[in-house]
């Protein structure tokens, strides 16, 4: 059985340390902004007492932290999700720089692996819907590193964990599911490109997404991660990213604007930040 391994661990130490079932826990490290983790809201809140919270700056805003994450280090090609890839390291990112933007939004994040992603932004954002198929055990790993983190995650966000197959028909969807979606205000997706039926099927989810942004008027903010992985081919005698190039294709028939967003945002978590890593907004003009 031919495997697949995550680029990341050869270039940064996350510290793993084998875990019962034989997969590794490993620490992603990341250092707080330094401004407050959440901004003043017009609204302000009240205790039990109905005395207005005032929000103070945190010292732990200037320090690290750490989300501790259950995944393996190596799976065959149609479990890569039980790994962690740098796409999923720099929507955390992105995560973070949009805090304020982000604050009182509520997100749904697709084809989201062992949670990492999902745990970094609910440590701003007061709900994330944190989805993925259900195969290979891994809904009950992103459970179980929601609560291996839930320390970071108290009376911060709250995340909800349900089942989103990209090659499931849209009649099939579960009625939570679909309430999550009418309900988010941004969806975010990081490295779900890397198979050309899996490519086909997440296209088709964007455009139940679209449907139903048009039955609800809720308009959402879709932002896609992925690294460019090149290949040389004989047939072009260069280099091309096929996988990238496929989605492109296949999309270019429907009325969705592309936006490429730079990457240049201050960096929070630790990997590699390659040149390759790819962030796109996605919206529908139809």
């Amino acid at each position: 059985m031919n495997t697949v391994t995550s680029e990341i661990y050869k270039e940064t130490n996350f510290q793993p340390i084998k875990s019962i079932n034989g997969k590794v826990v490993s620490k992603f490290q990341f250092r707080y902004p330094s401004d407050e983790t959440i901004p003043a809201s017009t609204c302000p809140l009240l205790d039990k007492d109905g005395d207005i919270v005032v929000k103070r700056r945190n010292r732990q805003n200037f320090d690290l932290g750490i989300i501790e994450i259950e995944h393996s280090e190596a799976t065959e090609l149609r479990l890569v999700g039980l790994q962690v890839w740098r796409g999923a390291l720099l929507l955390a990112d992105f995560c973070f720089h949009k805090r304020h933007e982000f604050v009182n939004k509520q997100i749904l994040e697709l084809g989201a692996g062992v949670g990492l992603t999902s745990i970094a932004a609910a440590i701003y954002v007061p709900k994330v819907f944190c989805t993925d198929v259900d195969m290979g055990g891994i809904l009950r790993l992103i459970q179980a590193n929601i609560c291996r983190n839930q320390k970071l995650l108290r009376m911060r966000g709250q995340i909800n964990v349900l089942e989103c197959d990209f090659k499931m028909p849209f009649a099939q969807y579960s009625q939570e599911l679909i309430k999550a979606i009418d309900e988010s205000d941004v969806v975010v997706a990081a490295d779900v490109i890397y198979d050309d039926d899996l490519t086909d099927a997440f296209i088709q989810v964007l455009d139940n997404i679209f449907a139903r942004e048009i039955v609800t008027r809720h308009k959402k903010n879709i932002y896609i991660a992925l690294e460019k992985r090149y290949v040389f081919t004989v047939s072009e005698l260069e280099a091309v990213a096929p996988m990238f190039e496929y989605f492109l294709k296949k999309s270019m028939h429907k009325r969705w604007r592309f936006d490429y967003i730079h990457t240049d945002f201050p960096q929070y978590f630790q990997y590699e930040r390659c040149k390759h890593l790819i962030l796109l907004e996605i919206t529908n003009n139809g």
